[in-house]
């Protein structure tokens, strides 16, 4: 008859034993760990944070072409919701004139004229954020703005 000791079972179940030891000192740093850096705290945000609207002051976005008195031209622009636009034979001067909310707005304005002498000015709340002026033959310019 053979006797069983302590002894020898864990000698024989080693491996048992060592794993169940790990996974108790894992499972309590894991606990205590929890505790430690406050996980168990729930942070929320108010009920009305989400539904509140924060208030903003709108755009107002002005493209401008000029030239000599009688000039028509073919213009080509970017509208603040970023769509491209034409305009063919436009009597100078010429305005795309709107107001916008978005925070942010990308314009931009070319154009042909049939004379010597045609320019540009792109406005966003009454401040000139590009103006360009070119006097060649069929007179060509645009101007740009990617941060209104």
């Amino acid at each position: 008859m053979r006797r069983l000791s302590l002894g020898g079972l864990l000698i024989r179940r080693w491996m048992i034993v060592v794993a169940v030891l790990v996974i108790a000192v894992a499972g309590f740093s894991v606990y205590r760990l929890n505790g430690i850096f406050g996980s168990k705290d729930v942070t929320s945000t108010p009920s009305g944070g989400a539904n509140e609207i924060v208030p903003f002051n709108p755009k107002h976005v002005v493209l401008e072409v000029f030239g000599a008195p009688g000039t028509t031209a073919t213009i080509t622009y970017l509208d603040v919701n970023a769509q491209p636009q034409r305009v063919d034979a436009a009597a100078l001067p010429w305005a795309y004139d709107t107001t916008t909310t978005q925070p942010s707005v990308f314009v931009n304005v070319a154009a042909q004229g049939d004379t010597n002498s045609i320019g540009c000015r792109i406005m966003i709340d009454d401040a000139v954020k590009d103006e360009r002026t070119a006097n060649t033959l069929n007179a060509y310019t645009f101007c740009l703005d990617k941060s209104g």
